[in-house]
């Protein structure tokens, strides 16, 4: 199912960013909104859509780019999780910093926003230095939101330092929501015309996508995606009002609109360079999508899936019920129910079945289900010797490489094994091989076994494939999951009565 065209989106889009650099101005500060690298959500909804492909886009530019990155010291204090990693944001900055050298991007500086000596965000910014990574810190911004006077001050985003920069494209970016891009852009800007240099800003945010319907289901998937900020999408009244045009933005950018052409007008000492916040982007994402109806179906598949992350995130303390009961309204207004993702009553199907088989056994039984590129549904559920998971991916690469049910892809004697030593030696008390245990063994096994040599090469034919849980997975069933791109959702439901899971 495709549809969305890289190649068409990368031209289009590397255009409207030069018309912006070329419009008159001495340098654009461009603030990237999402994920510039791996966005597996952009991805999800916009099918074909390659996660990179904003990469791609810089690489275009790359002689013409630098980058600050910035990151908010109390995400840094409270380790915020990016979930489609399951690593911190200041370990996300990290990564981010390595694949931007790989890409042989120029990173400037990492800014640390609203910085008040927390902590663990000093310990980072020496990680930082002592690496040569140049490190700015800002604090809030006095005056913000209702003094324009004060903010546009010496006093205001006078305080800052100045970041020097040499290049016509300056890339803002940062690990999430609210990492202070918009405020960096912003500061950077007074020190520009303070110098005498004539900059201008503007914002590349890929979604909502401005000129697809308000209510189209790749929209609304952006919604749920953000229900924990309480984002809602808008027709751009400013917009509409200037150009008799009817777009689509979101409340924050529309709300923060008046201020931020109040502080341009105050920076510049001329009218803003924007009639809307509609202007202010340079999203073309919309113009590459290539089949409506393919991105509309996935984008109602997503929808489902971050009810189910919410779900989870709820019962594990990390998000309010007000979030979960914003999705399933969602849902609801599109007549959507968790059975239109085709994986999750077979994985329930297949949890009964387990619990039905248990006699009198102890223990949590689960079930699995995963949808195979043709279409086809394979379940598994857990037993005494490994995990729902692991079961799961083993009985799917064997589907694939057509190896009979009653041949075991993992010898008995390395199972054993592996109990053993979880059980005896490392003095585990969970002994059953969670995914990434068993990934492993598996790939032992090749050295003696040509059947597990010819179901590991399959492993690469289940990246996004769609799969459920009935509970929630152990961080080693995670992982492995993640690192095979399986898109996964679960039940909010403890695999364990335990409270602590290592």
């Amino acid at each position: 199912m495709i549809a969305f065209d890289n190649e068409k989106y990368l031209n289009e889009q590397s255009v409207a960013i030069l018309k912006r650099v070329e419009s008159g101005k001495e340098r654009l500060y461009l603030e990237f909104g999402g994920k510039i690298l791996f966005d597996y959500h952009a991805a999800r909804v916009l099918p074909g859509f390659i996660p990179n492909v904003k990469m791609h886009l810089l690489n275009k530019l790359k002689d013409k780019v630098e980058v600050v990155l910035c990151i908010f010291a109390g995400d840094i204090e409270k380790k915020k999780i990016r979930a489609d990693f399951g690593i911190t944001y200041d370990s996300d900055a990290l990564r981010t910093i390595d694949d931007f050298n790989e890409w042989e991007i120029k990173i400037r500086a990492v800014v640390i926003t609203r910085f008040e000596n927390q902590p663990s965000a000093i310990a980072f910014k020496n990680k930082l230095e002592r690496r040569d990574i140049k490190v700015y810190t800002h604090k809030f911004t006095k005056g913000y939101p209702t003094d324009v006077d004060m903010i546009v001050s010496d006093e205001g985003y006078g305080a800052n330092d100045y970041i020097k920069t040499d290049r016509p494209i300056v890339v803002v970016t940062g690990p999430g929501p609210g990492s202070g891009k918009l405020a960096t852009c912003l500061s950077q800007l007074y020190h520009e015309y303070k110098r005498g240099v004539h900059a201008t800003y503007a914002k590349f945010e890929t979604f909502p996508i401005w000129n697809l319907p308000l209510k189209h289901e790749v929209n609304i998937a952006y919604e749920a995606a953000t229900a924990e900020l309480k984002d809602v999408n808008m027709i751009d009244h400013f917009h509409l009002e200037e150009y008799n045009e009817s777009v689509v933005n979101y409340n924050r950018d529309i709300e923060a609109f008046p201020l931020v052409s109040r502080i341009i007008e105050k920076i510049t000492k001329k009218p803003s360079f924007y009639k809307s916040p509609t202007d202010m982007g340079v999203n073309c994402a919309g113009n590459g999508i290539i089949n409506d109806e393919n991105a509309r179906e996935a984008g109602r598949q997503e929808i489902i899936r971050r009810f189910f992350r919410y779900s989870c995130e709820y019962v594990m303390g990390l998000a309010d019920r007000d979030t979960v009961e914003r999705v399933e309204l969602l849902m609801k207004n599109l007549g959507l129910s968790v059975n239109d993702r085709k994986v999750v009553q077979p994985a329930r199907n297949a949890g009964i079945e387990a619990e039905e088989k248990k006699k009198g056994n102890k223990g949590i039984y689960c079930g699995a289900a995963i949808e195979l590129k043709d279409g086809t549904i394979i379940t598994g559920k857990n037993s005494t010797f490994m995990h729902t998971a692991s079961s799961l991916v083993l009985n799917a690469v064997k589907h694939l490489a057509k190896i009979p049910d009653n041949i075991d892809l993992l010898p008995k004697s390395i199972i054993e094994s592996l109990n053993h030593f979880k059980k005896n030696i490392l003095k585990g008390r969970l002994i059953s091989l969670n995914l990434d245990e068993t990934l492993i063994a598996l790939s032992i096994s090749t050295a003696t076994s040509p059947v597990a040599e010819a179901a590991i090469e399959k492993l690469k034919e289940l990246e996004n494939c769609e799969a459920h849980i009935t509970h929630m997975p152990t961080p080693g069933d995670e992982a492995g999951l993640r690192k095979l791109g399986i898109n996964l959702t679960s039940e909010p439901n403890f695999s364990t009565k335990e409270l602590f899971i290592s």
